[in-house]
């Protein structure tokens, strides 16, 4: 009698921080990986490090922005279908929205949004066919409820997955398929860390103060997220936007 195959998920962003958590999350707990990144050596690194530790793993090099390289990523690497599809790829780039050109704001749009589009379209049809599979997208607290100085493009495309989530799960709940996303607060990533763009290391330091747990998150809070909504125990829900942000949202002052 044959092994049953291992369950299957395709990430992408997922070269480092929230992406690579997820990758080795989800190896840990059987499935066969694939990690999708525009990062080629960190995404191949990621790889490697999870079949070293016993993981099933490929890496395959993907930009978000372009559908074709999306559908034949998908289409080599699919089989008969992934069981989760978790789409984390995203840029955050600092700009005074009245400096802003039309360039910067597609470009932000095109990866965190655009792109999660383009993933979730090329891998649900197979979804459907088989009739189950769990989607989950990256929003941002930046997306829910809180506003970003200085990064309108960045908060507007993670407003727009939480739409997107909402949409697909009721267009496709009947075909068995749940959709839902992950909005994290202050995570500790190269995104956070970078000065330019974000928070940086001081400004991380400061915002634990702001968080009701005491602490700034890490990728494997978020990545035990996923793992939970892709898993049987979140048979029952969909459309969701789960905040993973030790309080942030809730304190009053």
């Amino acid at each position: 009698m044959s092994a049953k195959p291992a369950r299957s998920v395709f990430i992408t962003g997922a070269g480092i921080g929230i992406g690579a958590a997820c990758a080795r999350s989800f190896a840990a707990a059987g499935y066969r990986v694939v990690l999708a990144d525009v990062l080629k050596e960190e995404g191949a690194g990621t790889a490697a490090q999870i079949r070293s530790d016993g993981g099933q793993a490929e890496f395959v090099s993907l930009d978000v922005r372009d559908s074709e390289q999306v559908d034949d990523a998908v289409r080599r690497t699919q089989g008969d279908g992934f069981d989760v599809v978790i789409a984390n790829a995203g840029i955050a780039r600092r700009q005074p929205f009245c400096d802003l050109d039309d360039a910067g704001w597609m470009e932000t749009v095109d990866v965190n949004l655009g792109g999660s589009m383009r993933v979730l379209r090329a891998t649900l049809p197979a979804m459907v066919e088989r009739r189950s599979g769990a989607l989950i997208a990256l929003s941002s607290i930046s997306g829910i409820a809180y506003g970003w100085d200085q990064h309108a493009h960045y908060s507007a495309s993670k407003a727009g997955v939480i739409g997107l989530v909402r949409a697909l799960a009721v267009e496709f709940g009947a075909a068995g398929i749940r959709v839902n996303g992950i909005a994290p607060g202050f995570i500790r990533t190269a995104q956070s860390l970078s000065v330019e763009h974000s928070l940086g290391e001081e400004g991380l330091r400061k915002a634990v103060a702001t968080v009701p747990l005491g602490r700034i998150g890490e990728p494997d809070d978020v990545a035990d997220v996923a793992l939970f909504l892709a898993s049987d125990a979140a048979r029952y829900v969909s459309g969701q936007v789960l905040v993973v942000d030790g309080g942030l949202l809730v304190r009053q002052a």
